[in-house]
């Protein structure tokens, strides 16, 4: 005989008692990840072109007899040939042009031309004009004169003046509108003496002087 199983208190013995359910777990929805924000790329700006400075000629290598006697020769004729200055010399073509090379870009020689007789190219009136300037404007100065027509040298020096400027003209009145309308109408320029050049002597090497070390 089956044993009989007693209903606990408040529990109505004629209906059976459901089975304890679970409920089913709640499953969340599944977490969204945003999405990356990916960053603007960057952007590298471009690269400035730097102003190219001014370039600087490098320190001058020492000279040596040959090279003295280069300088000399084509300070005399600055048309000379290669091939000429080698054999007087006594160095190869080859040797000779290398040297030549070297002093232009050394800037021992700072160009080739033509000595010319003033008078003869029909700028009759030669001076050496002396200048006084304001202090500290020797740059803004020797601008000024570089552009003047017939200037051939400009010297800043010591003394009793500032500037010493080389001019040729045609005939004593364009020298004397240069000085009175030109060079005494830069500001900078306090006062001027001229003093006139009545011959000339060019003292350039000679051919049958070469240059000697000193």
């Amino acid at each position: 005989m089956a044993a009989e199983q007693m209903a606990g208190p408040g529990e109505d013995p004629g209906r059976p008692v459901p089975p304890a359910t679970t409920p089913p777990p709640t499953s969340a929805p599944p977490a969204t990840t945003p999405p990356p924000i990916s960053a603007p790329p960057a952007t590298t700006p471009p690269p400035t072109s730097a102003v190219p400075a001014s370039p600087t000629p490098p320190p001058a290598r020492p000279l040596d007899a040959i090279d003295r006697d280069i300088l000399s020769i084509l300070q005399t004729d600055g048309r000379a040939s290669i091939r000429s200055v080698a054999e007087r010399v006594h160095v190869s073509r080859a040797n000779a042009y290398a040297r030549i090379n070297r002093l232009v870009e050394d800037g021992v020689i700072r160009g080739f031309g033509a000595r010319v007789d003033h008078e003869r190219a029909g700028q009759g009136a030669s001076a050496y004009i002396t200048l006084k300037i304001v202090q500290n404007s020797w740059r803004t100065v020797r601008e000024q004169l570089q552009a003047l027509p017939g200037a051939t040298h400009i010297a800043l020096v010591s003394g009793d003046f500032d500037v010493l400027l080389l001019v040729h003209t045609p005939d004593n009145r364009a020298l004397r509108e240069l000085v009175l309308t030109r060079i005494q109408s830069i500001p900078e320029v306090l006062s001027t003496r001229t003093l006139l050049v009545f011959e000339e002597t060019d003292l350039s090497p000679r051919p049958d002087h070469p240059a000697e070390l000193a």
